[in-house]
């Protein structure tokens, strides 16, 4: 799929993909039927529907930042039969098609560490090592998050890949930040939790308006109910309360947002109308 680009006063964001994957269409949409979500999300004979591996490069006047990394190359065999990957990493490409190279990229911003989200933070070299894939830049994680990442809880266990971490400890390019905080000029983390404990959003403040990726607080735009809360969230009733706050105050002010796995949409609006938010598409 082409690059989408959205520009933003001096700032570019474009929407990139690393690939396709398959989940089971009730674990993405919780308590919510199969009559009402199917009706967005056609489901295979294995019931698994597909979703996009979102990325976004955020180019600023001083600082170029990667949001999330896909699942890269290292879920393996087992996870792929699992998941159905349609197609090899493509990120590095679509990081190309934008302007830029790995080398380019000043900052990795980790919404979580879930093997979907950071599978791209690594490549394996000719010897078989991890090493960072993109060598200059800092990888801003929440604490949480990674301590988390070393010592899932067993129900989360299998969404983090062990392989995917140490390498960024090694090479010194992890920063680890505690809730919301300031990481480049006009870019903040957001805390978000409740797919996580402490999964994290990205927010790009301009003069021409506000960029938001709500990776998986609200993963895709079908998710914009408020009821439509995954099955894989740790602490849904967290999810609720932070999709809420979020979505108001996006649709108040205006926002442009961002899915994690939306297929169709890279940008869009959140409208509240009736007491309910929609989403208006704005992709060009």
């Amino acid at each position: 799929m082409a690059v989408r680009k959205l520009r933003l006063g001096d700032v570019e964001i474009f929407a990139l993909q690393d690939g396709f994957f398959h989940v089971d269409g009730g674990a993405m949409f919780g308590v919510v039927p199969r009559t009402a979500w199917e009706k967005t999300a056609k489901p295979d004979a294995r019931n698994r529907i597909r979703l996009s591996l979102n990325c976004y490069l955020v180019k600023t006047p001083g600082c170029r930042i990667l949001v999330d990394t896909g699942a890269g190359e290292t879920p393996g065999p087992r996870m792929a039969r699992i998941y159905g990957f349609e197609s090899p990493p493509a990120l590095v490409g679509q990081i190309r098609e934008a302007g830029c190279s790995a080398e380019d990229i000043d900052l990795v911003f980790n919404t979580h560490l879930h093997f979907d989200h950071c599978g791209g933070n690594v490549h394996r070299n000719e010897r078989g090592e991890f090493l960072p894939a993109f060598p200059k830049a800092r990888y801003v994680v929440q604490r949480g998050e990674w301590a988390n990442g070393l010592h899932p809880v067993e129900r989360d266990r299998t969404s983090y890949v062990p392989k995917n971490l140490p390498p960024l400890k090694r090479h010194a390019c992890l920063e680890l930040v505690d809730g919301d905080a300031r990481i480049a000029p006009g870019v903040e983390a957001v805390l978000t939790p409740g797919h996580t404990a402490h999964h994290q959003s990205l927010k790009v403040v301009t003069g021409a308006g506000t960029f938001f990726f709500l990776g998986d607080a609200v993963p895709t735009s079908a998710h914009i109910a408020l009821s439509s809360i995954m099955s894989y969230d740790l602490y849904p009733v967290e999810t609720y309360d932070t999709k809420k706050k979020i979505l108001e105050q996006a649709a108040r002010e205006d926002w442009i947002v961002a899915f994690s796995h939306d297929v169709r949409h890279g940008f869009g609006r959140v409208r509240k109308a009736g007491g309910k938010y929609e989403f208006l598409p704005s992709d060009g």
